[in-house]
């Protein structure tokens, strides 16, 4: 009864599963993935981890960890429809040595189970680690389900770590470094197949560590999450206007790698674009620029690439990403007009 107005639209009776805007795949035609590398990673770190458990709020399928709980089904926990138990139960078993991992949607946690984080989690700085898909704009289905505002809700809260990853090479090495890393965490989770991008640049995950994928003379991109597969596909095309942009990876949100960023905006002369899946306030963009601001390195200009302060319509996800100026085609035309 107490979700009349928001009952998950893969469970509306009689209608069966209905999942295509909300498990919708984020690549390109013809791109690489792979399928649910967070289950799969989990488990198998699971199998030299008997500490770690998995738990749900009646998402499992949905959040990949239903890989997990085939493999692991004596330490999977299935809360029901209870984001607020689902979080309460997770610093109960991470306050008797465990280390769990709590997984829902991205709205669920941030919206409806926040205090229950702040207080229960975060306060006791207990070793949780809460993974949500379906972060910012990465389901059709509207403002019930599009988490927008989850970096701008959780960037203020003590004692948590947010991870916001590119693709699925940079979600395997996420998990073993969650699980190494003593303390909460809130991962903002691309599920299902996901694109595989930063394996051809070498790249390795490092917790609190901004990285370079690719150099430039004229743009730098401070990007997180999907927008860093967006910047480098723009980067690509940009290079065909003789336009060079550089590509800085920020997938640690908090702690921020601010001696990097530092760094990179303080080379003179380039434009500085922040790009995140995330509305324009409160994210990564307001990070970067207050950072800037606070040590004096304000670059020539400085420009954000992100949602608007509003809710979003619902819709197929490549038409919203080109209505909101997400997607790749979106950010080159931003780019030109601001060189």
């Amino acid at each position: 009864m107490r979700r009349s107005k928001y009952v998950r639209p893969e469970r509306r009776a009689g209608s069966g599963p209905r999942t295509s805007a909300m498990i919708a795949s984020l690549a390109a035609p013809g791109q690489r993935t792979k399928a649910a590398p967070f289950g799969h990673a989990l488990a198998a770190l699971a199998g030299t981890r008997p500490d770690i458990v998995g738990l749900s709020a009646d998402l499992a399928k949905y959040t990949d960890l239903h890989v997990f709980a085939a493999a692991h089904p004596d330490r999977f926990y299935q809360m029901g429809m209870a984001e607020q138990l689902l979080m309460s139960a997770a610093a109960g078993l991470a306050r008797e040595g465990f280390v769990p991992f709590a997984t829902t949607y991205a709205v669920f946690a941030a919206r409806r189970a926040y205090d229950f984080i702040c207080l229960a989690i975060a306060e006791e700085n207990l070793n949780v680690k809460i993974a949500c898909a379906l972060p910012g704009l990465t389901t059709g289905y509207g403002p019930s389900h599009q988490a927008t505002e989850d970096l701008a809700i959780f960037r203020g809260m003590p004692n948590l770590t947010i991870i916001d990853p590119c693709d699925a090479h940079e979600i395997e090495q996420v998990v073993p470094a969650m699980a190494a890393h003593q303390g909460a965490v809130y991962l903002r989770l691309l599920r299902g197949n996901v694109p595989l991008v930063l394996d051809e640049y070498g790249y390795t995950f490092e917790l609190g560590r901004a990285k370079t994928i690719r150099d430039g003379r004229d743009v730098l991109i401070v990007s997180s999450g999907l927008m860093t597969m967006r910047a480098l596909e723009a980067a690509q095309a940009l290079a065909d206007d003789r336009i060079d942009v550089a590509v800085l990876h920020v997938p640690t949100i908090k702690p921020l790698d601010e001696a990097t960023i530092l760094a990179e905006a303080g080379r003179g002369g380039r434009l500085v674009v922040v790009a995140e899946n995330h509305s324009v306030v409160g994210g990564l963009g307001e990070a970067v620029a207050g950072l800037l601001v606070r040590s004096g390195t304000v670059p020539p200009a400085f420009r954000q690439i992100g949602l608007p302060d509003a809710f979003l319509d619902a819709g197929a996800l490549p038409t919203l990403h080109e209505r909101y100026g997400i997607s790749t085609e979106a950010m080159v035309r931003s780019i030109r007009a601001w060189l």
